[in-house]
């Protein structure tokens, strides 16, 4: 695993900025009923949505995860073959899908974690669009619940200048992964992995940021198991993010049609994730003709975040191949917007 770079003063500086305002409810205001609505929950775009367009396609396609895994620490930059730039994903959200609220991914980003100019000029383009950048969802930094000692810390430092340019971009939380080693007893990756989480989740709360785990695969999906793991920390800044369609439960993902007995019960398992939840992802992949995703039952998915007491962002992934990446976004965006009218009545 690559050494973590000193740390500049600048992120030390930032740190120190108290943050998470954004996952607050909305102010009470006067409106019609869209704005209404709107207090239950607000829509947001996860960046992961658009990497078809900034990599000039998946890149499980094009090259593999695994060569894309070792490219982000040799030469991360050639990954960024599309028409897009990074830096526009503040302005592209508010422009051309008019979301005010993003969830940026490290991979786009992956040397810049401590680069002050970049991270400011980002910043700079997110307030002048009136856009809040929400947290960053951190991959390839090595396993929080490595077996190996050395290893596991090593992996818990590697997240420590993410945690720095969250505060700095005022996000209130980083996104991580519970992963371990498979070979070894559930019991035991949990174990590693509540180490791995108590440790970082000090350092997130040394500088006012969440760290917030994803179901994303493998024990992880387990929503049991992952609900074990949050009660295991027991660390009020360490959470979940549960995400609508990550239950697979191998590694990697297996045809949910082909093979339902390597899935985990989404409905169960947001149920299980949601009382630790400081964020939601809205994976949509597929929909009919009438808007209503194939995967997922929306309204059924969002009456059990709601019925937990969630009133932050849900944010929008779209992972389908049927539909563009910005047709997705707006399909994905128009269902969670007439799920929540419909909700309404019963929730404001």
């Amino acid at each position: 695993m690559k050494q973590r770079l000193p740390r500049r003063d600048f992120l030390k500086t930032a740190a120190g900025v108290t943050v998470g305002i954004s996952l607050l409810p909305l102010a009470c205001r006067s409106g019609g009923e869209e704005e209404a609505s709107e207090m239950l929950f607000k829509v947001s775009l996860a960046q992961w949505s658009l990497h078809k367009a900034y990599f000039g396609g998946s890149p499980g396609d094009t090259i593999g995860w695994g060569a894309f895994g070792q490219m982000l620490y040799t030469d991360y930059r050639s990954l960024l073959a599309g028409d897009i730039d990074p830096l526009d994903f503040p302005v592209l959200s508010r422009r051309d899908f008019d979301i005010d609220g993003i969830e940026l991914v490290n991979t786009f980003y992956f040397d810049r974690a401590q680069d002050s100019e970049y991270l400011g000029e980002l910043k700079n383009r997110a307030d002048g669009e009136g856009v809040t950048i929400l947290l960053i969802m951190c991959d390839a930094l090595g396993n929080l619940g490595d077996p190996n000692d050395a290893a596991r810390t090593q992996a818990v430092e590697n997240h420590y200048p993410w945690v720095e340019a969250a505060a700095f971009l005022r996000c209130h939380s980083i996104r991580v992964n519970a992963a371990s080693d498979a070979s070894l007893s559930d019991d035991e990756q949990q174990r590693l992995a509540a180490d791995g989480l108590s440790r970082l989740g000090e350092f997130g709360d040394q500088h006012g940021i969440n760290v917030i785990v994803e179901n994303h695969g493998g024990l992880s999906s387990n929503g049991q198991w992952l609900a074990g793991l949050m009660d295991l920390v027991d660390h009020p800044r360490v959470g979940t993010l549960p995400d609508f369609g990550n239950f697979y439960l191998t590694q990697p993902a297996m045809d949910i049609d082909e093979h339902p007995e390597a899935w985990y019960d989404r409905y169960q398992g947001v149920t299980e994730l949601m009382p630790y939840a400081k964020a939601v992802s809205a994976k949509a992949q597929n929909f009919d003709e009438a808007g209503n995703c194939l995967d997922t039952d929306y309204l059924r998915m969002m009456k059990i975040v709601l019925d937990a007491g969630y009133r932050g962002y849900v944010g929008i992934e779209y992972e389908g191949d049927d539909l563009s990446e910005p047709d997705g976004i707006r399909a994905t965006k128009a269902l969670l917007e007439r799920v929540r009218n419909e909700l309404a009545p019963e929730y404001a």
